[in-house]
């Protein structure tokens, strides 16, 4: 049986941007608009990926949404009402806020921090409840960062301190989590794990995530929307929409970056200077050919080439044998087949 109560809460749009235009106002000459005329919805239960080139909006952006910035024009409203209507406290109970922006509390423990998260619900004094400890517990233990609890702020790398916000928003316990690129400051590993974690709130907690990134692969992996933002307004679409539109080509524009549709890849436009023949092992070829790119030469197919590569395993290890005019090489690694093509061109430049 299909849960319709479930998917009723999953389809409810939870915020609606109307027509609202953010930017700054500039005391020496006025108005600094970033983007014009915005109409938006989330759902309860959403994840969207903020993307978008650097001074384009996007943390002005969520700051609005959050409600730590008033927009220029137009309205936000979570659950049909106004986000500056709602009192302070009770828009500390609903969303959940988390900057790049640098912690100045050097003595404050991790788990106090966590802590912090709780203060929408507890009484004047700020007394911990069972119930606030567990939340507490469960916000560190999901971050990973139970090994941190003791330390100081101070002692912290950039990548724990990130996490340790990022539990102070988990303990807050809100309906809404927005997030100033989450990721900037952790190693691979640990990016994956973060946006897996939000992607795991908004999908099996109803939680709503939207956070902003540079990273377009985890953006493009883990949201249920992009909104991308491009010349002053905002392009949306989950996305593949984006890839299909063309819409995600917009971001690289007047650059040397493009696009493989068919890959999702991102990668640095090339001048091509000859083929070279590859033949062999599939998958060596197919690394070869990376490798072979990378100094502007493309598998030839049928067509002439400087000279000819064929991958195989010889004593059990992957090995390359060049061939060029009358000689053979024979190569262990991707880097020494390189170091010897490199040679080649050198000779045919030269000649």
């Amino acid at each position: 049986m299909i849960n319709t109560e479930h998917n009723q809460t999953a389809t409810k749009s939870l915020i609606h941007l109307e027509y609202i235009d953010i930017g700054y106002v500039r005391p020496s000459s006025g108005l600094l608009a970033l983007l014009n005329n915005i109409n938006l919805s989330v759902k309860a239960g959403e994840i969207i990926g903020l993307v978008g080139r650097n001074g384009s909006g996007k943390s002005t952006l969520l700051r609005t949404i959050a409600g730590l910035h008033h927009p220029l024009g137009g309205k936000v409203l979570i659950n049909d009402q106004t986000v500056h209507e709602i009192s302070g406290i009770e828009r500390a109970k609903l969303i959940g806020y988390v900057s790049t922006e640098q912690i100045i509390a050097d003595h404050i423990r991790v788990n106090e921090l966590v802590a912090l998260g709780r203060f929408p619900y507890t009484n004047w004094i700020g007394t911990l409840s069972d119930d606030d400890k567990t939340i507490i517990d469960n916000a560190i233990n999901m971050t990973g960062i139970n090994e941190l609890r003791e330390k100081n702020i101070s002692q912290l790398s950039d990548g724990e301190r990130q996490k340790a916000m990022i539990a102070r928003a988990l303990a807050q316990n809100t309906a809404v989590i927005i997030l100033d690129e989450p990721t900037a400051f952790l190693d691979l590993p640990n990016r994956y794990h973060i946006l897996r974690l939000l992607n795991e709130l908004a999908h099996i907690h109803q939680k709503t995530i939207i956070y902003s990134t540079h990273d377009l692969n985890i953006a493009f992996n883990e949201s249920d929307k992009l909104w991308l933002i491009y010349n002053g307004k905002i392009l949306e679409g989950a996305p593949e929409d984006l890839i299909i539109t063309k819409g995600f080509h917009k971001l690289f524009e007047n650059s040397d970056i493009d696009f493989n549709n068919n890959t999702s890849e991102i990668f640095m436009r090339r001048t091509y200077i000859g083929n070279i023949h590859v033949q062999g092992d599939r998958e060596l070829n197919y690394w070869t050919c990376r490798a072979l790119e990378r100094l502007g030469l493309l598998s030839a197919g049928d067509k002439p080439a400087l000279a000819s590569v064929i991958t195989g395993y010889k004593y059990n290890k992957a090995f390359w044998s060049l061939h060029y005019m009358n000689t053979i090489q024979d190569f262990f690694s991707v880097y020494d087949l390189i170091s010897g093509i490199k040679n080649i061109i050198n000779i045919t430049k030269n000649n």
